[in-house]
């Protein structure tokens, strides 16, 4: 199964998004294994935003990742990387497609409401930034049958 982690940002947060995010996922079929409410610390956000250090917005980044809780969520699925780009959507709402959650509910790319692993590779390193191993739940759905081939 892949994984893939996924972030309500502050704006997210702050819109109470963070149920509707769950549930278009949910309805969608991934799997959610792990879930934490949490403030970003400044080292933690560098990290993972490591690979825009140096460009213009980097410092707005961390500063906006910093400046209110997000919720941290790890999911899995056939193809969850793309399942979960998909519904979020484009990273800019306005190339978002109708019905994703950035088109329905964004309209700045500085204000996109969440991240969302853009590789299985980068799934995997993620996930591990953020979680423990002893973090992450391994079940099973009675629906996953129904989900799953």
């Amino acid at each position: 199964m892949e994984k893939t982690l996924v972030l309500v940002k502050p704006d997210g947060v702050q819109r109470a998004l963070i149920g509707e995010i769950i549930s278009r996922l949910e309805r969608r079929g991934l799997r959610l294994i792990a879930a934490k409410f949490m403030q970003v610390s400044q080292e933690l956000a560098e990290t993972h935003y490591a690979i825009h250090k140096g460009k213009p917005f980097y410092e707005g980044l961390i500063a906006y990742i910093t400046s209110a809780p997000v919720m941290a969520m790890v999911w899995e699925g056939p193809n969850a990387v793309a399942a979960v780009r998909q519904t979020m959507g484009a990273t800019r709402p306005t190339e978002a497609a109708p019905g994703t959650v950035r088109h329905d509910f964004g309209l700045e790319v500085g204000r996109n409401l969440t991240h969302a692993s853009d590789t299985p590779e980068n799934g995997e390193k993620e996930t591990a930034l953020w979680f423990r191993p002893e973090e992450l739940v391994s079940w099973e759905r009675a629906l996953d049958p129904w989900y799953f081939e």
